[in-house]
């Protein structure tokens, strides 16, 4: 039987993109070619998927809100759904990550953040430094779907490794400080993304969900004490200027792992 599929996408960690001003100067001409490169990259792990047995696929728009997403250049078979009430989570067997970056501060690495790269400093998840690679697998290790695979620049592979275990990654960069980076040959990317997405497939059932121990202790470190002001709420527990305390006993939406 197929399995149904779930992508997650960033744009920081796709092929070709290796400056800063390809994700943040949206008016420049680079930035039509990083999200074309978006676009070739979820369609080589669209491809992998199938090329493994996938049945159905479904793809996040998931850098900054979403409007990252050239539709005409979507491969037909995939769907484009978000993580609110598009998809049943309890149908899917699988996640994959692609794009990805890895967690603020992290060394060698090609555009680390976590979130805001402006605002927030750390997202600690019970004692433990995490990035949004971790968010999203801990969001759907919840409804028991496992984080397969994941493509980016090294670190962010090697964040992967860390976390989630022997899992499928597709290396398509080196960072060369924070805002910049070593890409490899582009239509090599997109055969490394391809083949690490059909592998993935294999590992159903032998990578777990990942589920860190509930209740969560979620603590974020903001850059200043004026980042930190915005975002208190009633269910935060101030620690001191710019730090944030949440602690999580279910998970129902992808907000209650948010500050």
């Amino acid at each position: 039987m197929g399995k149904n599929i779930y992508i997650c996408t960033d744009l920081e960690g796709i092929s070709g993109i290796d400056d800063m001003s390809q994700v943040s100067d949206t008016h420049l001409e680079s930035y039509r070619f990083s999200l074309e490169r978006l676009m070739l990259d979820v369609n080589a792990a669209v491809a992998g998927l199938f090329d493994g047995g996938a049945e159905k696929v479904y793809v996040l728009d998931g850098h900054g809100g979403g409007k990252n997403f050239i539709p005409d250049m979507l491969d037909k078979r995939a769907t484009q759904a978000y993580l609110t009430n598009d998809v049943d989570l309890s149908t899917i067997d699988a996640t994959i990550y692609i794009g990805a970056h890895a967690m603020s501060g992290t060394l060698n690495a090609f555009l680390d953040h976590t979130q805001s790269s402006l605002a927030w400093h750390d997202y600690i998840v019970n004692g433990r430094r995490s990035g949004e690679l971790a968010q999203e697998a801990m969001f759907f290790g919840n409804f028991g779907v496992p984080l397969l695979m994941v493509s980016g620049d090294e670190a962010a592979c090697v964040e992967g490794k860390q976390f989630f275990g022997d899992i499928e990654c597709a290396v398509v960069k080196y960072a060369v400080g924070r805002n910049k980076a070593r890409s490899i040959d582009l239509d090599e990317a997109l055969l490394k993304i391809r083949t690490a997405a059909c592998k993935s497939l294999s590992l159903i059932g032998k990578i777990k969900p990942y589920k860190p121990i509930m209740p969560l202790e979620i603590i974020v470190e903001f850059n200043r004490a004026d980042y930190c002001d915005v975002n208190v709420k009633p269910t935060n527990e101030r620690i001191d200027a710019r730090t944030l305390r949440k602690v999580v006993h279910e998970i129902k939406t992808y907000y209650d792992i948010m500050i």
